[in-house]
């Protein structure tokens, strides 16, 4: 829409922030889910959180209200990095006119989402260890025990350097690659079906929304597993030189959970994944389509 690329990197990262206020306690649902019962067989360990309602109940219990918002600061971070360089690159991609070709559309938000989770994965990491972070008797995955973000990244940066801030990094990649390609694939298509079945009003909020929605059914089948390999990646447990002591990388986790925890141990935490997407979609789409209009 004629906005220079470094005006839309300012207002990716404020929509994807602006958003991330708002989907953030399903963030943090999301990865209680993820890391309960890890590397261990199906009704063999206890479930603190059962699907995401009973998820958010036990959040409160545990952590008070202000817990469905931990991690809302590195979440925020890492939102402005990632989506400030998302849009960017993509909208480098529509100037050069690489969007025009067959797929280029799709290619472009793999490649752009690809860059903007690199540049963004240390806010990310530290958003999962935060999130993660909460009283022993409802605790899952490993316990980092930050104070909070600014420790947190001192921390990390102390014990293993530059590196470590990007460990878990082989996950996020093609994570945001695979739901970002799958979103832009799937959305404006999504929302086109709505509107033609009358459901809702061409151009309208809720044509939008529900368009979000049935596109976040396609996006949360195709990206729960990358998500859930994310969060564990980023998650586990380093020796003295930063080596995981659970996972070696991005295919011994897949392995892993797959014979541990069975093939749907990769679709743990789906439903808030789901629930997430939609809104999350739509809000950043909305936020960042109304501050290019003004």
């Amino acid at each position: 829409g004629g906005v220079p690329p470094a005006i839309d990197l300012v207002l990716g990262a404020t929509a994807g922030c602006l958003a991330c206020v708002l989907t953030n306690p399903l963030e943090v649902v999301k990865t209680r889910l993820q890391l309960q019962g890890e590397l261990q067989p199906p009704g063999t360990y206890p479930r603190p959180y059962r699907g995401v309602l009973r998820a958010v109940g036990a959040v409160c219990r545990a952590d008070g209200l202000r817990g469905l918002q931990k991690g809302l600061a590195a979440g925020l971070l890492y939102q402005g990095l990632m989506n400030g360089v998302r849009f960017y690159c993509y909208s480098h991609a529509e100037d050069a006119g690489w969007t025009g070709y067959p797929g280029g559309t799709v290619a472009a938000g793999a490649v752009a989402g690809a860059v903007g989770a690199f540049v963004g994965s240390p806010a990310y990491l530290v958003k999962t260890h935060l999130q993660a972070q909460t009283l022993a008797a409802v605790a899952v995955g490993h316990q980092h025990n930050h104070e909070s973000i600014s420790s947190a990244f001192k921390s990390i940066y102390k014990q293993h350097g530059v590196a470590g801030l990007w460990r878990g990094v082989t996950g996020a990649v093609p994570r945001v690659a695979v739901g970002s390609a799958a979103q832009l694939a799937t959305f404006t298509s999504a929302k086109d079906w709505v509107c033609e079945r009358q459901w809702f009003r061409e151009g309208s909020w809720a044509a939008v929304l529900a368009g979000g929605m049935v596109s976040g059914v396609a996006v949360a089948v195709t990206m729960t597993p990358f998500d859930v390999v994310s969060t564990r990646l980023y998650n586990q447990p380093v020796d003295a030189n930063g080596t995981g002591k659970l996972y070696r990388g991005f295919l011994d986790c897949i392995l892993q959970i797959s014979s541990k925890e069975g093939l749907l141990g990769l679709y743990k935490g789906i439903g808030a994944v789901y629930l997430r997407l939609g809104p999350h979609t739509v809000l950043s789409l909305f936020f960042w389509d109304e501050l290019r209009k003004m």
